[in-house]
């Protein structure tokens, strides 16, 4: 679930002891053991803003594929009703709704592991919103970072980005998931969905599980033409973005523009060589290599032959899922028949959650 704040060692040492709840770095490698009272579900978010990046791949999206094999009960959902907190043209709306399909399918997210389905499509979500708002303060959530930020950039901001998060703590807990992928930047708003759980069990009896986070350990790829900040896909440079379905002569020529330095040598320094080392992380998350491999197979090349071996590697990465995702976007019905079986799966799901929710807060 796409959010922006800034992660420090101290925020997740906050994070453990205010919520005695274990925050385990996600490999592919990894096997997961947990316990709990409740049944392990999986749930994460992505809003429908067009086609991912390479960055949403390496951060979030490989993490995804790789969590259906590890958990019984996994879901994903395309947020669209988060996405209303910005203005959308509603045509371009729905074509980035079945972009999105297509492209999380490409990447390996696979129907009959997982349930994908689209949010605005099963109610309950926004009736738990409700309930759970009602819980809520508005110091809460006003003191979350996100809102200082958006708000700051549009001089004033909606009552929907305003209590976004609460709805984002119903997406959550409306299928009592015990385990959130996100990445460095959301704990705060994890933590609110913690504190959310808590008060409707304290005011209502036990019911919701917290939710404990799931930390990608995929470094964050940067723009490829300003290394100190991230790959986006609202970014005004046009080369500063690798998006899944670039062309191979897009990436390399993304990748050979891509800001380095005047040193020629290729050294993973994120300090004080930020563009170089921004190239060696991703080359280290599309080949699997370690950095120290990296560097020492570009050992002898300098940082213009480095590029070409970085932009073939990532070309090798991406070329099937860019194929993959022009198959789809052609097999429109296909994509909306995904999605409708998803919303069933879902609503049943979560029916019997918000018929419970309903009894216990006394409106039946």
């Amino acid at each position: 679930m796409a959010l922006s704040i800034r992660f420090n060692v101290k925020s997740v040492f906050r994070y453990i002891t205010k919520n005695n709840c274990p925050i385990r770095l996600f490999k592919a490698q990894q096997s997961t053991v947990t316990t709990s009272t409740h049944d392990e579900r999986v749930f994460s978010g992505i809003q429908p803003t067009g086609v991912p990046h390479l960055g949403n791949y390496l951060g979030a999206l490989e993490s995804w594929v790789a969590l259906q094999g590890k958990y019984s009960s996994v879901m994903y959902s395309i947020v669209d009703l988060h996405s209303i907190t910005q203005p959308q043209d509603p045509q371009c709306l729905r074509e980035n709704i079945l972009d999105m399909v297509a492209s999380l399918l490409a990447c390996g997210i696979d129907p009959t592991r997982s349930i994908l389905f689209q949010q605005s499509q099963v109610s309950q979500h926004a009736e738990l919103s409700w309930i759970l708002g009602c819980l809520t303060s508005m110091p809460r959530l006003r003191h979350l970072p996100q809102w200082k930020m958006k708000s700051k950039q549009k001089n004033e901001g909606s009552v929907g980005l305003y209590t976004y998060p609460v709805l984002q703590a119903a997406d959550i807990l409306l299928y009592k998931s015990t385990h959130v992928p996100v990445g460095e930047d959301q704990i705060q708003h994890l933590e609110l969905a913690q504190d959310l759980a808590r008060i409707f069990n304290n005011q209502y009896e036990e019911f919701f599980p917290e939710p404990c986070a799931l930390l990608s350990s995929t470094r964050k790829v940067k723009s490829l033409r300003d290394p100190s900040s991230k790959m986006s896909k609202s970014d005004p440079q046009r080369l500063a973005t690798v998006f899944l379905t670039d062309t191979p002569d897009d990436i390399v020529l993304k990748i050979r523009r891509a800001v380095t330095d005047f040193n020629s040598k290729v050294t993973y320094e994120p300090e004080s060589r930020p563009g170089v080392s921004n190239l060696v992380a991703v080359h280290v998350a599309v080949s699997g290599q370690s950095v120290e491999e990296v560097v020492r197979l570009a050992d002898g090349l300098d940082t213009g032959q480095y590029k070409n071996v970085v932009a073939e590697a990532v070309v090798q990465k991406l070329e099937p899922i860019r194929q993959e995702i022009q198959r789809l976007r052609a097999d429109r019905g296909y994509l909306e028949s995904l999605l409708a079986e998803g919303a069933e799966k879902a609503r049943c799901l979560a029916a019997p959650v918000m018929m419970e929710v309903r009894k216990r807060v006394g409106f039946c």
